[in-house]
């Protein structure tokens, strides 16, 4: 599989690579196609994992907004997680 994915409570949870290829595009909107279909959610997530994502992931994430928009799927996108917490510090003196 080129894009990970997780099923939970009506909600198919996409994430696309931030250094997807040109060459691996059609793949990835193919499986994201196969796993609307077969699980048909009631909402589609698709979460970028680089803030600067290839041209090859931003056309599958328009390949796949298409897709959402003629089966009647919402779709949302967000962006990468970035961890704010700062690390516990423990003192085992």
């Amino acid at each position: 599989m080129l894009i990970g994915h997780a099923f939970e409570e009506g909600v198919l949870h996409l994430s696309l690579p931030g250094d997807l290829a040109l060459t691996s595009r059609s793949a990835a909107d193919l499986e994201a196609q196969a796993l609307a279909l077969a699980h048909r959610p009631r909402l589609v997530r698709v979460q970028l994992s680089t803030a600067d994502p290839t041209p090859a992931s931003l056309s599958v994430l328009s390949r796949v907004r298409r897709f959402c928009e003629n089966v009647r799927i919402p779709l949302t996108v967000v962006g990468p997680v970035v961890s704010t917490a700062t690390p516990e510090v423990i003192d085992v003196t």
